[in-house]
């Protein structure tokens, strides 16, 4: 028995012998939320966890770092970058928030950032070329283990560019990994600005295709824009993780290679909460970043007498308090027969008691203001219906909505109302909704359909500052959920 036992421990030593470990760090949709809220996050507390790390690790980004908060905004997203850069980011690749600012904001980050930025899918409309201060990909060496990150951004930025296109990211990947390959990295990890939630049996997505079709040819995959967590996830051999939103959690994969050969063996991942009572918060870093605040932003500008969180506790229902009482206070100031917004402008919820202009910042970080435009039932019932699935994209005022999900994962037996009353294709409805949806923006395709002489700005007052007001009005009641509503 002594004798099983020591060649067992034999064995045993000998495979952790040969056993390689790499630790990669992870982050995406960070949008400028460089400090701790209610205890809880920042970047300071991300770099105290990397202090108590392994002395070697890759830290990586997957984009949407560059809006959200004022310090991105006065300085079009150099703060994020200048902040990463003391981080010790060494790579990240670019999310749709990225190119809010035009392509001279774009043009300065890549100029400024220290970090390599990686892009497969991104390339000039003129030259067919990869941008200036733009990779396809980058090789590592993380303590002897060669790590390959292939980038690859979101193909549909919040501000339409001139300048650029995106190419389809599968077809970027197929093109680019042979030419990584001859390097013979011993890990492969992609890095995107998209997420495994929007990938359904149903509606297969890119990115869970990439475990479907690269299998042992990519080991990693880094997802991000949903805000979702996924730890631990895997298709076929490939191991996917999204870390969530606004710097919360840090996401940390953990990869086995044979000491020997250099092969891949195994990852997994976890994600760690920024609790800054456990992590502690690193000085230089939270001095650093102290130094970069906006001034005015813990101004008091009023109360809240419920909690506003940004989605319901409720499963059946798809809307969330903070982005209906946005959609409350525009209708009113409209006064249209609805206000319809996008529930990802929403980007958090308000605690109960007092909020601050960064409180109201962080929820709302845009400078929308109210467009008027009268449509017929059957355009908003279409608008309401596309919307839907595969997640809830729209908030409403003055309109309710019901609707089951069939086997396919579409949207039937949907019921629209407006002000109690069911929609009728041939009424017509004055509807108002934010600058940016009527434009066209991202969940607003439909309004480019509108003739442009048909949309009359409501007044000069952004969402922003009707919110300011509503809050200086008293204390703000959380509105009910339930106005979009999945029934069994």
């Amino acid at each position: 028995m002594k004798k099983i036992g020591l060649l067992f421990l034999f064995v045993l030593t000998a495979g952790i012998l040969f056993a390689k470990t790499t630790v990669m760090y992870h982050t995406s949709d960070t949008h400028g939320f460089f400090y701790p809220k209610k205890g809880r996050g920042g970047f300071a507390a991300a770099k105290a966890v990397l202090n108590q790390g392994p002395k070697h690790y890759l830290l990586l980004d997957g984009g949407d770092f560059a809006e959200g908060t004022m310090e991105v905004k006065t300085s079009k997203g150099l703060k994020a970058v200048q902040l990463m850069n003391k981080m010790g980011y060494q790579a990240a690749t670019l999310g749709n928030h990225e190119f809010a600012y035009r392509e001279a904001a774009l043009e300065n980050m890549l100029q400024e950032a220290d970090f390599a930025v990686l892009a497969a899918n991104l390339v000039e409309k003129k030259t067919g070329k990869m941008p200036a201060h733009v990779l396809p990909y980058k090789i590592f060496d993380v303590n002897g283990v060669r790590v390959a990150v292939i980038g690859l951004a979101n193909a549909k930025p919040t501000r339409p560019t001139e300048k650029y296109t995106f190419t389809d990211p599968l077809a970027a990947l197929e093109k680019v990994l042979p030419e990584v390959e001859k390097q013979k990295p011993n890990v492969v990890a992609v890095l995107a600005h998209d997420s495994l939630a929007d990938d359904k049996p149903e509606r297969p997505f890119y990115i869970g295709e990439i475990g479907r079709r690269f299998s042992g040819r990519v080991h990693v995959v880094l997802g991000g824009h949903a805000h979702k967590i996924f730890s631990n996830k895997y298709i076929k051999d490939v191991l996917f993780v999204e870390d969530g939103a606004h710097l919360q959690f840090l996401g940390k994969v953990v990869i086995t290679t044979d000491d020997k050969t250099g092969e891949f063996v195994a990852a997994e991942s976890f994600i760690i909460p920024l609790d800054i009572a456990k992590t502690g918060e690193d000085k230089g870093m939270a001095a650093y970043a102290q130094s970069l605040k906006e001034p005015g932003m813990d101004e008091v500008l009023g109360q809240t007498a419920d909690a506003l969180p940004k989605r319901s506790a409720k499963a059946a229902d798809m809307d969330g308090a903070a982005e209906n009482w946005i959609a409350d206070v525009a209708r009113a100031y409209s006064q249209a027969d609805v206000f319809v917004h996008n529930s990802a402008g929403v980007r958090t919820g308000l605690e109960k008691g007092p909020v601050t202009r960064r409180d109201l910042m962080d929820m709302f970080p845009f400078d929308d203001t109210v467009m008027v435009m009268k449509v017929n039932g059957k355009f908003l019932k279409e608008l309401v219906r596309t919307s839907l699935l595969p997640r809830n994209l729209l908030a409403y005022s003055g309109l309710t909505v019901t609707y089951r999900k069939d086997k396919k994962g579409r949207a039937k037996n949907v019921k629209v109302y407006v002000n109690g009353k069911k929609v009728k294709n041939k009424d017509i409805y004055v509807l108002a909704t934010n600058s940016y949806l009527a434009g066209g923006g991202s969940e607003g395709k439909m309004f480019k359909s509108v003739a442009a002489e048909n949309k009359k700005t409501a007044g000069d007052k952004t969402i922003r500052a009707l919110l300011e007001d509503a809050l200086k009005q008293g204390p703000v009641s959380a509105p009910d959920t339930g106005r979009v509503r999945q029934l069994k």
